[in-house]
């Protein structure tokens, strides 16, 4: 890194460093975002939207381009004619090492980053060639690396001259659009690794700044040409970023950097910029990186629901928000503002119930203020839908469940074993909605036709209130479902509409039924004469108007494999499908839905199935006992021991639920409590507090037996 002599020396730009795109003030201010949004180019592929915008989902085709961006191509400046190779640089950094002398990789360093022509005649790999295709940025990788891992091992000096120069080719003036050389200088300084030192990033953010003034097209090349870096690099940059924001926010030093009023376009430039590499690892089958990679944990300390409400009152018209962006955003983070939302509805919805009492001058009840589903375990699905049918206006209130005949006062243990029995009886293959397959052991639509898909309806809303009411429920759909579930994230106002439809792919399939997509992955890949009879497929539906007439051939079988798994994942269950996502969207209806990922739903509907009892047992909070107590230290020695399967049933036992939420153990405020009844009886638990009543059990072999006959017959409630 750079020591105090270099924070010297970089006080002494900062005067040319603040007229940096002063004109561009306005593009690159918190207060005024500007809209990424990747048009339609044609030697390119599609790109997600990298701005989320609440009020408006259109994407930019070619044809919406202003004229500027449809003018021809600019042409390259002729590059000044460079040949040092990687061996060269080298040899020029061991010698230097070896005598002291550093003259050569100073003069080397000095002009190469002296402008982005400098940067180019050092790093393009061909100086004669345009390179302006997405497809090669034309950028010697390799070289690029070895320079910027040497950079760090020089002298203070040679650093300094490395960002002297980059801060020149920041004061350029530009006359007109950028080339093809420009673009590759700014995808080359992201790289440098300078930018992770705090003293650099007044520098840093005037790259930013530009980077994300930059037009649509030029986005689509920086794009395009990032998925390339490897993947050590990319993360590299992508760590870099989510630094700076991270420090913008929450400065170890504030003296460091300018006062906040006056760089309130560092964030939003760097989040801008974040986007475009999350657009790169979208584009990529796997992705480059996880989509993990991208949560920033410090936005978890802000207040997330002033951000939720700009995005929402002003999308992206007025004001930032990183709602714009929810990638950025944890899946932590996202849970809190599902659930503030949903709290916020339930006393809406409570609240005008109450002055609906008041002015028919009626007695308020308590319980109009519940969503209050009263259900007999003989009769738990008919029950359960037609109190739910019924009740359709109070699905937003707070959810209380009675079982008829039972003492239980619902304090959230009900609430939890009702969804639980009701999910399997659903489930169970005798009651035929859904198909389990063995090979990818996930659940899915059954294509049967019916005259009523109100049960359909009913698993849906069921999977919107566990969302609702923050319960995690054991549910196996494959990711595809929950991809479908966001098609659209809003329901749409036109009931015409299809919803539930998604784009599907071979892979999807391979996740529902393996060995069928094996086989048409095969039917793909055959090299010889494909015919449709060699297969004996037994055709019941055309999968085009008039395909029962039409042989699978080499020319046709893409088009046959595509059909057919759309076919299995769309048409065939579009019903079935779309009772589901109504439900679902009766209850959980909200913009909140925009900021999640497929993958992210699954993980609030179903929490992970990973356990870690360590976790547990470092979180776990204790009453009546110290965790050093005998008997604390014989259950984890149990617990520890026991098989995935009964560590599963004691969650189930304790909590209601055997899987474990977003926040992860640490979440559950598990709490161990000394029960002072006889060691003859059985460990209790009330699952609406998450608490385990255990006796002072004198061995550790009577511990596990009592243990383990409390967890294994744990259905049903009562009171004392």
């Amino acid at each position: 890194g750079l020591e105090e002599g270099a924070k010297n020396q970089f006080s002494t730009f900062s005067n040319s460093i603040t007229t940096i795109n002063q004109k561009k003030e306005d593009i690159g201010n918190r207060n005024s975002p500007t809209q990424l949004v990747i048009p339609n180019i044609k030697n390119g592929r599609d790109l997600p939207a990298l701005c989320l915008d609440v009020r408006q989902k259109k994407r930019m085709s070619m044809d919406a381009l202003p004229q500027e961006l449809k003018a021809p191509i600019p042409p390259e400046p002729s590059l000044p004619i460079r040949t040092k190779t990687v061996k060269d640089f080298q040899d020029d950094m061991e010698k230097s090492k070896a005598s002291g002398d550093w003259k050569a990789v100073h003069n080397f360093y000095s002009t190469t980053f002296d402008s982005f022509l400098e940067i180019n005649a050092a790093f393009k790999k061909d100086t004669n060639s345009p390179f302006n295709t997405i497809e090669d940025s034309g950028i010697d990788a390799k070289f690029v690396n070895v320079v910027y891992d040497a950079l760090l091992n020089t002298p203070q000096d040679v650093q300094k001259s490395v960002l002297k120069g980059i801060i020149n080719g920041l004061l350029q003036e530009w006359t007109g659009p950028r080339t093809k050389d420009d673009l590759r200088a700014y995808c080359i300084l992201l790289q440098n690794p300078q930018f992770s030192n705090t003293s650099t990033y007044v520098i840093y953010a005037h790259l930013l700044r530009q980077i994300a003034a930059l037009t649509e097209a030029d986005h689509h090349f920086l794009v395009h040409w990032s998925k390339k870096i490897s993947q050590k690099r990319f993360k590299q940059v992508v760590d870099r970023l989510l630094q700076f924001i991270s420090l913008r926010l929450f400065p170890a030093k504030p003296e460091e950097f300018p006062p906040m009023v006056k760089c309130t376009w560092w964030i939003p430039s760097a989040t801008k910029v974040l986007a475009l590499f999350n657009a790169a690892n979208s584009l990529i089958s796997p992705p480059i990186i996880s989509y993990t990679d991208f949560y920033n944990s410090t936005l978890d300390h802000i207040d997330l629901m002033e951000e939720y409400h700009n995005w929402q009152c002003y999308g992206n018209s007025h004001r930032f928000s990183f709602c714009q962006y929810p990638f950025i955003i944890s899946i932590a983070a996202k849970k809190l503002i599902i659930q503030r939302d949903s709290e916020q509805q339930m006393i809406s919805i409570a609240r005008q119930s109450l002055v609906d009492k008041v002015s028919r001058r009626q007695k308020p009840d308590m319980n109009m203020l519940f969503l209050n589903v009263k259900v007999r375990r003989t009769h738990l699905v008919s029950d359960s839908l037609d109190e739910l049918a019924r009740k359709k206006a109070d699905l937003k209130k707070k959810l209380k469940v009675t079982f008829v005949g039972e003492a239980g006062l619902d304090m959230g243990g009900l609430t939890k074993e009702w969804f639980l029995l009701l999910i399997r009886q659903i489930f169970h293959p005798d009651y035929g909605m859904f198909t389990y397959h063995k090979d990818s052991q996930c659940h899915w639509f059954s294509s049967f036709k019916c005259d009523n898909y109100s049960e359909f309806r009913l698993v849906g809303a069921l999977m919107g209130l566990a969302v609702y009411n923050s319960i995690t429920l054991d549910i196996r759909f494959p990711p595809c479902c929950y991809k479908k579930l966001l098609s659209p994230p809003i329901v749409p106002c036109d009931h015409n509409a299809l919803v539930g439809i998604c784009g599907v792919t071979l892979d999807d399939l391979f996740q529902i039924m393996p060995e069928l997509a094996h086989g048409l992955s095969e039917l793909l890949s055959y090299e010889g004469n494909v015919f449709q009879e060699e297969f004996g497929v037994i055709k019941s539906y055309n999968l085009k108007p008039n395909g029962d007439k039409i042989p699978v051939t080499n020319r046709n079988r893409k088009e046959y494999v595509q059909l057919y798994v759309d076919f299995l994942l769309n048409r065939s269950i579009y019903k079935q499908f779309a009772a589901f996502y109504y439900g679902f969207h009766s209850v959980c209806a909200s913009y909140a839905l925009l900021l999640l990922r497929p993958e992210e739903v699954e993980i609030l509907v179903c929490g992970s199935p990973e356990l870690d009892m360590s976790a547990l047992q470092r979180s776990t909070q204790y009453e009546g006992y110290q965790k050093t107590d005998l008997t604390i230290r014989y259950f984890w020695d149990v617990v520890l021991g026991f098989s995935l399967d009964l560590q599963k049933k004691l969650l189930h036992f304790a909590t209601g639920s055997d899987r474990v939420p977003v926040g992860g153990m640490a979440d559950l405020n598990f709490k161990i409590s000394r029960s002072e009844t006889s060691t003859n009886w059985l460990p209790v638990a009330h699952t609406c507090f998450n608490q385990l009543c255990l006796p002072p059990y004198k061995n550790k072999k009577e511990l596990r037996q009592k243990l383990i006959i409390g967890i294994s017959n744990a259905e049903g409630f009562g009171l004392e």
